[in-house]
């Protein structure tokens, strides 16, 4: 029996004793042609219903459970001591160090100076790297010429032209913002390029045939094609901000969570430094779950394997 005949015979009532039948077939068609049923093997159809109307902990939820985890074992090992104040201070001094920085508005004023740096150098990255992927990627004139430069840049830590940007651009903005430009840059070429060349080779001689241009099956073929490769450069293109903003906020700047770390370093304030590093990990967190929520939203129609 089909699984066809057996979707038929199953939609409409079925009475007790059909249901073990339905599902002795499903069990034949499964096993091949031949009719064969495991012996011992039973469906219960509604247990497997019961199962999938249990409510289950949204998954936004669920991955807090780790963050929390490392809250609480913190919490836990600064009330019995076990960290001191003078190696690590406890959540509740961390918080009370927030609230007073807050009050006197210099917390804003940092975070809104590291977010500024940070949005500009990702959205310059992630421009650039981008054009220079889909060029490279679609165009074979200006792959070798565009790819081994890159590979060059790659090969490079970007830490080290830190002293050339400042000998060209002076110890302004520039520097900065064109290290963390870099630092984004990388992934999302890397991830787009690799992602367009595997772009099933099919799709496009199937275009061609009916007739669109190279824009448009770039647009309707390549770019859809690269999504998830450019949204894998993404989540480690934000990453690579945070990163080069605490080294760049070293280059003589007035404001931002770098240069708000560096004065506690100077005077001890253990509790300053790690209220700095927890808003660090929660942008962090806040940025993973940004590109979570592109990935729901944006490859909704790809069906991958999600785990058991």
């Amino acid at each position: 029996m089909s699984i066809q005949a057996v979707t038929s015979r199953t939609s409409g009532q079925t009475g007790p004793h059909e249901v073990p039948q339905a599902a002795s077939a499903i069990a034949s068609a499964g096993n091949g042609t031949d009719g064969r049923v495991l012996r011992g093997a039973v469906v219960d159809i509604g247990a497997l219903s019961a199962r999938r109307r249990q409510p289950r902990v949204p998954q936004e939820v669920r991955r807090l459970y780790g963050p929390l985890g490392l809250l609480a074992i913190w919490a836990l090992l600064s009330a019995t001591q076990v960290l001191g104040p003078r190696v690590f201070p406890a959540p509740w001094e961390v918080v009370r160090a927030g609230i007073e920085l807050t009050r006197d508005g210099v917390l804003q004023e940092h975070l809104g100076a590291s977010l500024q740096r940070a949005l500009v150098g990702l959205a310059c990255g992630l421009a650039v790297g981008l054009a220079l992927a889909v060029v490279a990627g679609t165009a074979t004139r200006f792959e070798d010429t565009i790819d081994s430069v890159m590979q060059i840049l790659k090969a490079i830590p970007n830490f080290t032209l830190v002293p050339l940007f400042i000998i060209w651009f002076g110890i302004q903005e520039t520097p900065k913002l064109l290290l963390i430009t870099l630092s984004v840059c990388m992934p999302i070429y890397i991830n787009t390029y690799g992602a367009i060349r595997n772009v099933d080779s099919r799709l496009i001689e199937s275009a061609r045939t009916l007739g669109l241009g190279h824009w448009q099956r770039v647009r309707h073929i390549v770019l859809p094609g690269s999504l998830p490769g450019f949204l894998v450069g993404l989540r480690m293109s934000l990453t690579n901000a945070w990163l080069a903003l605490v080294f760049a906020e070293t280059i003589n700047a007035r404001y931002g969570l770098g240069t708000l770390m560096s004065e506690a370093r100077s005077w001890w304030q253990l509790d300053i430094m790690v209220l700095v590093i927890t808003i660090y990990a929660v942008l962090g967190l806040l940025g993973y779950a940004f590109v979570r929520y592109l990935e729901r939203t944006l490859l909704s129609w790809r069906r991958g394997y999600l785990g058991e």
